[in-house]
């Protein structure tokens, strides 16, 4: 039976930050409640964040089903 491929290369300590980046917007859309992008941007620092980071993080977290956008834009955590 052949091996898997190694991981790749471009996989990096920063790749893996954006798990970490998801519990944040989480955690901040359940501390205060559903908000719209920009509100929660300032509630989780992301002007801190490398360019396009904030944006990945979001999409990533609706696509997990970890939050769910709404009406307007309103994001809010799913359950």
């Amino acid at each position: 039976m052949p091996m898997p491929p190694p991981k790749s290369s471009t996989e990096t300590k920063r790749d893996r930050q954006v798990f970490h980046e998801m519990g944040q917007i989480v955690r901040a859309l359940e501390d205060t409640g559903p908000c719209g992008p920009e509100t929660l941007a300032d509630l989780v620092g992301a002007r801190y964040w490398e360019g396009g980071r904030f944006d990945r993080a979001v999409a990533l977290a609706v696509a997990d089903g970890l939050i769910v956008p709404g009406p307007e834009g309103i994001l809010q955590p799913s359950g």
